[in-house]
């Protein structure tokens, strides 16, 4: 089967870097556009992007000419990792005319009519989608990817919530440098220090996780009725957060029924397969001193969350470790996974572009 043509809006930043580098070889879809800002526009992706991730630009992609962020584009889904002011402006333009928009901004996550997804933990939430269309008006759609440190910790404590009832979350954080974009950090802030302060993250683990937990009812989003408090840290790592995780339960687990339930977690039937999705979306590590990031962060290609530590906890039930890779997990291989969710959730189809 011909695969399904997409675009990616903000291409020549580190986040849309990472998508045109892991869309070049995927199965389901063919990179045929790439858009950028006026400053990057008509001009060659191999001399409009300073290449900032390990490896060269795709050959079939470097000489793209790098397309306005406008409609029309030769596509049916585009991936957008532009920044959320931007986002806000444009990814509705997208879809109104009809794409797919498959979001790594944080712009429209918290819209009630927009699903927030992460596949292995609340795919149902794309019900959310036939609202969405109903009261914008839209032909097409935009679905959001959570914060790359949501991600792992919704991921980590989902199938410990299906079974013993999460009330009360305590999450300190210790999140790697590529995480603030490039160039990022300036290094004689982050070299021999910890920065005990992220803007906005604190806030976005807190409320992030409760929608991803919650439920879909009637087409209305029902946030989790959970507790979470947050502390968020940049520390001197390249890639992977690690976060230290305290949890309060209805029913306390004994850590043999935490280490199992985590270690069996699959997701639903239709994630399963899917050419993102992990074998194992979560890893327990029994060793004393893992999860680290520079061992754990790769894991499944680092669409798997490691997590370990498991023990008892003083002050609530259940404390563990968790490492998640935020760029790839966190950022475009998690939008990646929601593409091909949506196809094999019958969302996107093959055929006609949005402007055929």
């Amino acid at each position: 089967m011909d695969r399904i043509p997409v675009a990616v809006l903000g291409a020549t930043g580190a986040v849309g870097q990472r998508f045109v580098q892991l869309l070049a070889a995927h199965p389901q879809f063919e990179i045929t556009a790439v858009a950028a800002s006026e400053r990057s526009a008509g001009r060659r992706y191999a001399d409009a992007c300073r290449w900032v991730i390990p490896g060269d630009p795709p050959s079939s992609v470097s000489e793209m000419i790098v397309s306005p962020l406008e409609p029309p584009l030769p596509a049916r889904i585009v991936f957008s990792a532009l920044p959320a002011s931007v986002a806000r402006e444009l990814e509705p333009h997208f879809a109104r005319a009809g794409y797919a928009v498959c979001s790594n901004a944080s712009a429209f996550r918290n819209e009630p009519d927009v699903p927030l997804i992460v596949p292995e933990i609340n795919a149902d939430h794309l019900a959310l989608l036939e609202r969405q269309r109903a009261e914008r008006g839209w032909s097409g759609f935009i679905v959001t990817s959570p914060n790359c440190t949501t991600t792992g910790i919704a991921l980590a404590i989902k199938p410990l919530d299906e079974v013993f009832g999460l009330r009360r979350v305590f999450a300190a954080t210790m999140q790697a440098i590529s995480g603030a974009g490039h160039p990022g950090v300036a290094s004689l802030d982050i070299l021999d220090n910890v920065l005990p302060y992220i803007g906005g993250e604190e806030e976005k683990i807190e409320h992030e996780t409760c929608l991803l937990l919650g439920h879909v009812v009637d087409g209305q989003r029902v946030q989790a009725d959970i507790v979470i408090s947050a502390q968020a840290n940049r520390v001197p790592v390249l890639d992977g957060h690690t976060i230290c995780l305290s949890l309060g339960f209805d029913r306390q687990p004994t850590i043999d029924e935490a280490t199992a339930i985590l270690a069996k977690f699959r997701g639903p039937a239709v994630v399963r397969g899917l050419p993102s999705a992990p074998p194992h979306p979560i890893i327990v590590r029994p060793e004393a001193d893992r999860p680290q990031p520079r061992r754990d962060r790769d894991a499944g290609e680092g669409m798997a969350v490691t997590v370990g530590r498991l023990r008892p906890c003083p002050l609530l039930d259940l404390r563990l470790v968790i490492v998640v890779h935020n760029t790839l997990r966190g950022a475009a291989s998690g939008s990646i996974l929601n593409a091909e969710l949506l196809v094999a959730s019958g969302e996107i189809a093959y055929g006609c572009l949005p402007s055929a």
